[in-house]
């Protein structure tokens, strides 16, 4: 009898601890675990990252962060730690969520448009996914990639097509010049190159008259007109003459560094640089800027006429008057000037 009772007891008792242990088992997999009101809460976990880096994001979010370890111990999550965004939802359990940060690394979307150097680009691009500025400087002016796909320091800048592209979040700097390089070569379609060829013109030296067209006019219904002028003087052989191209002479010398030019006056244009247009025929060796998208299309797509001449509309801002000889170009210019002269810009 003694030994009956001994048995019922264990036996009670393993039913006790079975039942402890299934409780323990369900609260840790299958009971909500989520401690945000807000319908999704998103953690990012760097490449390298340690399981305790993980937890230190993870423990605001959670209720019982001591189930989760344990679960998370349990399915080996602590040793397999994966880099990326993770979206956790509400009311998620603990194994719902391990599986989540264990395989839904979701992509982004990165934007850039309109910088201005391959390190403004960089400081853009760092914010947006795990790379940070000074190695994708490093890996865009990598000196053996450049080689290798006909790029220079002079027409670098040109290989990055601006627009939104989908990315995951721990991209590397090279994994993201990479990258573009393949948006690149995807961009320059066999009509495109067809197109630049037509006018006699590269694949850089389109985005670099691009490039000058965009800073002269962001207005995209006359920027194929300005295009146009542009490849009109290049036909000819008169000097470009593109008073953006002596802005940045002018801000590579430690004079105008820090500063805004408002209004190009004489002495920029005997600035000795091959970016000089005005005292030097063709294109400059490469883009002054990220040339906007549809600054690259106008050039591609650019109108045919007669103007040789632009300048600034002082009654439509934003516009130009064109002319098709320069006397007439010398009467636009001056009702310019005298606007800039009204409003007390002067340098």
């Amino acid at each position: 009898m003694y030994i009956k009772k001994i048995i019922v007891a264990i036996v009670l008792l393993g039913l006790v601890v079975a039942a402890f242990f299934a409780n323990f088992v369900y609260s840790a997999m299958f009971r909500p675990n989520t401690a945000f009101n807000n319908e999704t809460a998103y953690i990012y976990i760097p490449t390298g990252a340690s399981y305790l880096d993980v937890r230190e994001q993870l423990n605001p979010l959670l209720k019982d962060i001591d189930k989760f370890d344990a679960l998370a111990e349990r399915k080996q999550y602590i040793t397999h730690i994966k880099a990326g965004k993770f979206r956790i939802t509400k009311g998620m359990n603990n194994n719902d969520i391990i599986n989540s940060i264990r395989i839904n690394n979701i992509p982004i979307q990165v934007a850039f448009n309109n910088q201005e150097s391959i390190e403004k680009l960089a400081g853009r691009i760092s914010t947006q996914i795990e790379a940070d500025s000074l190695s994708l400087v490093a890996a865009m002016k990598d000196t053996l990639f450049l080689k290798q796909n006909q790029f220079n320091k002079a027409t670098m800048l040109g290989m990055y097509i601006p627009n939104s592209y989908e990315f995951f979040w721990n991209t590397s700097g090279e994994e993201f010049r990479d990258r573009m390089l393949t948006e690149y070569k995807r961009f320059w379609t066999e009509t495109r190159v067809a197109k630049a060829k037509a006018i006699g013109l590269s694949k850089n030296e389109v985005i670099t008259l691009a490039s000058i067209v965009h800073e002269e006019s962001k207005a995209a219904d006359e920027q194929p007109r300005i295009a146009g002028v542009y490849l009109n003087r290049l036909k000819v052989g008169m000097p470009l003459q593109a008073d953006p191209t002596l802005k940045f002479a002018a801000y590579q010398l430690p004079e105008y560094k820090n500063t805004v030019i408002k209004r190009v006056l004489n002495k920029h244009k005997t600035i000795e640089s091959p970016y000089n247009t005005y005292l030097n025929k063709g294109l400059p060796p490469g883009p002054i800027a990220m040339a906007d998208l549809t600054a690259i299309k106008a050039v591609l797509n650019a109108e045919k006429h007669d103007y040789y001449y632009f300048a600034a509309d002082a009654e439509h801002m934003g516009y130009h008057r064109f002319a098709k000889n320069l006397s007439q170009h010398n009467a636009n210019a001056r009702a310019y000037q005298s606007y800039l002269n009204r409003q007390g810009i002067t340098h």
